[in-house]
This record gives C-alpha cells, structure tokens and sequence, in this order.
C-alpha cells in the first residue's frame, strides 16, 4: 500500500463506489453521477480541485451513453474513484490520470457483467418463489441482490488502491507509447465526443441562438460554466414567466417611468 493513502481511505472510497452504484439504480438521490464522485473521492483525498476536474472530464465522456436494455457501458464512476486517489498521490497531471482512467472504466465492465449475472440467478430463485407464493424470500431475493452490485465496485477499489500506485505505475512504464498516447489522445477527444452526442438529440436547429449565446460568453468574453449556467438559469426564468403571461392573456407592456427607466407593466 503506498504510504500517501491511509486503510481508511482505502475503505471510504471503496464503499463509496459501492453506495454509488445502489443509489445510481435504486434510490437516485445522484452520488453516481462522475463529477459528484469526484468532489467526494477529492474530498476523502485531501484535493477536491484535481477530484473534480478528473470527474468533471469524466462525466463529459460519459454524455449521450445509456445503459439501455441492460447493456454495460463503461463505468467512469469508478475510473474517478481509482484514478483521483492516484492523481493525489502521484501529484499527476489531469492527461495521465484521464489516460489511466480510460482503461480502468473499461475493464470495470466485467465487473458490471459479472454482477448482472449473479443478479440473473437471484432473480430466478425469485421467481421460483413467486409461484410458490413465499413472497418473504422474494424480497429477500431483490434485497440481496444489492451485494453483487455494490462488490462489482467495492472489489476492484479495494485491490487496485491495495496494491498502490506502484504497482500501476510500473503497469503503466510497461506499457508501448502508442498505447499511452493514445489513451491521452482519446481522452481529450471523448468530452468532445460525449457533448456531440448529447447535441444530437437535442432540438439545437430550433434553439441555435442560445447555443450561440452560450459560445460568445465562454469563447469571447472567457465567462465562466458557472456564470453561462446563471445566465442560461436567468434567460430560462424570463421564457417561462413570460409564457406564462402569455398563456393568462396577460401581455407585457413596456413603460418608462420618470427616470427614464424601461420597465414592464401587466395590463389585466
């Protein structure tokens, strides 16, 4: 175990990823989304900044991707839990823990395999309890299918901060530099790729003008995501109240006061 991580939080962090996937399939409160996960693995790290930019980056990857149908997707959750915790105590730069990201999440999908598969079987003891109308086990059934899920995630945690940074260090120098550049490659590319995928099924054609608002704030006048966000907030605010105006018959007049000051006025 590297000296720079503790057993605890080894463990905090291992039991995080495994609450996450819980609360990301039952209670959805939100402790599964990548950038919530960073704030906290950085947070049990001792460096919320790098916690939240490897999270932030992650769940940009993760836009537009779906697990529908069953289907397992690449699980940047933990990719942010691993590869922050080795940020920190390698002080590494956001590309190589992107770059180490990447494979995590994708190796982390047996893992998700693994644990529909034992689910599967618990289902189908369910079922058999079904018919026997012995719905005590049923619920039993479904409660104890939380434990496969939540150890696909508390297990490669566990064992992969374990082993410590050394270990997946000396991986990592063993690797080609094809694979490693292009691990970094894609992983300045896949943001990209997740926003392009979320634009698509976005009705951009007919609302272009607030994508183009939002571009002049960020590219021209270097606005801050949180301060297009309050702007995108307020802009919001103002369409809804006047739709709503619209919808009373209630139209909105423009008056200028003594001052000179334009303001609205609702003629009832």
């Amino acid at each position: 175990m590297h000296d720079n991580i503790s057993m605890i939080q080894i463990l905090l962090l291992a039991f995080y990823g495994a609450f996450a996937i819980y609360d990301g399939l039952n209670t959805g409160v939100g402790f599964k989304g990548s950038a919530i996960t960073g704030l906290f693995a950085g947070l049990i790290m001792g460096d919320v900044k790098t916690g939240l930019m490897i999270g932030g980056t992650l769940q940009l990857m993760s836009l537009g991707i779906g697990s529908y149908g069953g289907a397992s997707v690449p699980d940047y959750n933990t990719a942010t839990i691993i590869s922050t915790a080795f940020a920190v105590m390698n002080h590494a730069g956001l590309e190589t823990a992107i770059g180490l990201a990447i494979p995590i999440s994708l190796l982390c999908v047996n893992f998700d395999v693994l644990a529909r598969f034992a689910n599967t079987f618990l289902q189908h003891k369910a079922e058999a309890f079904a018919e026997k109308k012995d719905f005590k086990k049923v619920e039993l059934m479904n409660l104890l299918g939380i434990v496969p899920w939540s150890l696909s995630r508390f297990l490669p945690i566990f064992i992969s901060l374990s082993l410590g940074s050394n270990f997946v260090s000396a991986a990592l120098n063993a690797a080609p530099d094809w694979l490693m550049g292009g691990l970094k490659v894609a992983g300045g590319v896949l943001p990209a790729l997740g926003i392009a995928i979320l634009l698509k099924y976005l009705p951009v054609k007919t609302h272009f003008a607030f994508v183009l608002i939002g571009f002049c704030l960020t590219a021209y006048g270097k606005v801050p995501m949180i301060g297009v966000s309050l702007i995108a907030l307020a802009i919001g605010l103002i369409i809804v109240r006047m739709m709503d105006m619209i919808k009373e018959n209630r139209p909105v007049v423009a008056v200028a006061d003594n001052n000179g000051l334009i303001g609205a006025d609702e003629d009832e």
